[in-house]
């Protein structure tokens, strides 16, 4: 009798969930080896995202470009990357843009979502610090600012303001930027992986679900969402707090908790978009 409640247990929790907030495999570098960019996936870490061709056709210019990308590779020790155009070397990395002839850069594989908006690589990051990258890199990098250069320009350029784009989507928020550490580090929270949580913490979230089910004012809404936020704000501490010390599995277990918090925390926005 205990196995079958605890599997209606974990069933129901699984419910709890919501697509968005499971851990999906990153898309591979932009690659092009034809007259056409094609995007491939990987779920090895330290692969960061960068965009094909269809990208340019979703900002609605409706045009087709052959691509003449080349990968590029970065790491301590190699020899130092020049520029495609002037062939000056680069003195940054990420080198967005060279510093001799102002040109735009292909961008480089492997170089992490943290290095690319200049942010420690900590689970307590200066949000502030982001966003200010953030509006710094997309001014600069916007393909509108290069609609009259060459194609090749206009590919990078695209292809750099996805990367932004996805970087500062995943840093911005507690969930998806601890989530992404762990990939770094080689480890993902899968689907399924509730089958070993704790079964009065999953009966918790039984709870929570059934009351904010039947809530019936937004007083009774908000409080179920105050006491989400409060329980997010806890586990944000204990991750980081895991993380610093090197505990991974600590970590990945208290952020499969954040998971289902922060799913219901949206759960209750939309339960009061329906009060009003």
């Amino acid at each position: 009798m205990l196995s079958l409640n605890y599997t209606r247990i974990v069933r129901s929790a699984r419910a709890l969930l919501h697509p968005h907030w499971l851990l999906t495999k990153r898309e591979s570098v932009y690659k092009a080896v034809t007259c056409s960019a094609r995007c491939i996936t990987t779920s090895l870490p330290l692969k960061d995202t960068w965009h094909s061709s269809r990208s340019l056709k979703a900002l609605g210019k409706g045009r087709s470009y052959h691509s003449n990308l080349l990968l590029r590779y970065y790491s301590t020790g190699q020899v130092e990357l020049n520029c495609w155009k002037c062939k000056q070397p680069l003195d940054q990395s990420p080198a967005f843009f060279c510093m001799s002839c102002k040109v735009v850069q292909p961008p480089e594989e492997g170089t992490s979502y943290f290095k690319i908006m200049d942010c420690d690589c900590t689970f307590t990051l200066d949000t502030q610090k982001l966003q200010k990258r953030y509006l710094q890199l997309q001014r600069s990098l916007h393909p509108d600012n290069f609609s009259h250069k060459s194609v090749k320009e206009q590919e990078y350029s695209e292809t750099h303001s996805a990367l932004v784009n996805k970087a500062y989507r995943t840093l911005l928020k507690p969930l998806s930027r601890g989530l992404y550490m762990l990939e770094l580090k080689g480890i993902s929270i899968e689907e399924g992986t509730d089958s070993g949580a704790d079964p009065e913490f999953l009966m918790e979230l039984m709870e929570i679900n059934e009351a904010l089910h039947g809530a019936r004012t937004s007083e009774q809404a908000n409080e179920i969402g105050k006491d989400a936020k409060g329980k997010l704000a806890d586990l944000t501490k204990e991750i980081d707090a895991a993380l610093l010390k090197g505990e991974l599995q600590a970590a990945k277990a208290l952020l499969a908790q954040m998971k289902y918090y922060a799913n219901i925390e949206e759960k209750v926005k939309e339960k009061l978009s329906e009060l009003m």
